[in-house]
């Protein structure tokens, strides 16, 4: 199985490492971009998940995003900050627990997940669209009961199992002409608990957003080129069979289990996933306007 995915040529990887290498004035063939995708292209939706790990360098995204906005592309983003939590909880003195793995999210931890996720992560990436001339409001899958969840495994308290998603927050605020900036925190569906907010993997989020609005496209920035084989070569694209593969047999883990899934999820609605390296300039205008960045799934 793993022989017939499709890998990308070392060339074409360092030109895509390289922000040099992507002069506007090479054609589409050169660019890898569909001739089709050209100026008269139909604006898309895209659900963009902005990784934790790449927050501090995420200049050229919001650059993109704004860019792509103004010439009539839709936009919801979902954005992580496990990095960020961490160091709140240090600051805190809370000391991070886990359980064969993953975090545990209790109580005290709950308050600064919620308070990090929805308050200072969120508020700092909207106001840093609009700064720039973008159309951004900021809310967690909490408003408008977007994500309703229940607790995943109970050994690792407040963090949420997706339950449902509802869509109308999120049309709202796309018609009134701006872009949702997501944070990954749910509903807790019991009325049993004090704790009314679940953590929530936000590549889950993503996924089910994406599946539920059906979206064009998902897009994963994150700090990686994308989804490597076990001989560590970039896979540039897959079905969903073999991503189901590829999980099953453990050739991807950790942090790239939950994406895989998510591109899984998401294409149950109908949207082709990719992902990307987010570090790179440009990179998330480049697969909007039809380049074939990364790991493509679909």
């Amino acid at each position: 199985m793993f022989n017939e995915l499709e890998h990308s040529p070392t060339d074409d990887h360092m030109d895509i490492l390289n922000p040099s290498n992507h002069p506007e004035k090479l054609d589409s063939a050169d660019q890898g971009i569909d001739s089709s995708l050209g100026s008269e292209r139909t604006p898309s939706l895209t659900v963009v998940k902005i990784g934790g790990s790449t927050l501090g360098n995420h200049d050229t995204t919001l650059t993109d995003l704004v860019e792509l906005q103004a010439k009539g592309d839709r936009f919801v983003v979902v954005h992580g900050g496990g990095k960020t939590i961490s160091e709140w909880m240090e600051k805190q003195g809370v000391r991070p627990k886990f359980v064969n793995g993953l975090r545990v999210t209790d109580s005290q931890s709950l308050d600064i997940v919620v308070a990090v996720l929805t308050g200072l992560i969120n508020k700092s990436l909207v106001a840093a669209i609009n700064n720039i001339g973008g159309k951004a409001i900021g809310i967690s899958g909490a408003d408008g009961k977007i994500v309703s969840a229940e607790i995943a495994d109970p050994e690792l308290g407040y963090v949420g199992k997706v339950k449902s998603v509802n869509i109308e927050p999120i049309q709202a605020i796309l018609e009134a002409g701006y872009m949702p900036v997501i944070a990954p925190v749910g509903v807790h569906s019991s009325l049993n608990d004090e704790n009314m907010l679940l953590n929530i993997n936000a590549d889950t989020v993503a996924g089910y957003i994406s599946s539920s609005i059906h979206s064009d496209r998902m897009v994963f920035l994150t700090d990686v080129e994308g989804v490597l084989d076990s001989s560590k070569r970039l896979i540039s694209r897959m079905t969903k069979k073999q991503a189901d593969s590829l999980v099953a047999s453990h050739v991807i883990d950790g942090g790239m289990i939950p994406k895989m899934e998510a591109c899984i999820e998401a294409l149950a609605g109908g949207a082709i996933s990719q992902i990307i390296d987010g570090r790179v300039p440009g990179a998330l205008k480049d697969v909007v306007l039809g380049r074939n960045l990364g790991t493509r799934i679909g």
